[in-house]
């Protein structure tokens, strides 16, 4: 077992609280599932990608886009095929159509409003 492993083990006498979760279906039989929760370090980090100075306007609105699907999303399901891993979620919203990015966009901004109204897309 390497180092990292043995510093993510779960300590003794701490109990992980199930992730509170929505789900978003889609039209077309997707659902993309989102955590409830964002931290205040998350937060910290989305505030910080507003101070870049050399980033154009429409960057920065793609990173904070990628930013929240990154933090958000726990499980994308697409044509029966669940994907959970964070590299093959990332992947999977960078390759797909403008419609389902459109589609994704809403769902997040949907949940926003409801979870978290003072964070905007």
């Amino acid at each position: 077992m390497g180092r990292r492993s043995r510093g993510r083990r779960k300590q003794p006498g701490r109990a992980s609280e199930p992730t509170a979760v929505t789900e978003y279906p889609g039209a077309d039989g997707s659902v993309l599932t989102l955590r409830n929760h964002l931290t205040a370090g998350t937060l910290r980090q989305l505030e910080a990608l507003e101070s870049r100075p050399a980033s154009s306007g429409e960057d920065r609105w793609q990173r904070r886009v990628e930013y929240l699907f990154e933090r958000l999303t726990v499980r994308w399901e697409i044509a029966g095929l669940p994907l959970e891993g964070q590299k093959e979620l990332l992947g999977r919203y960078r390759m797909g159509s403008s419609e389902e990015r459109r589609r994704v966009r809403e769902a997040i901004t949907e949940h926003l409003s409801v979870h978290h109204p003072d964070v905007e897309v």
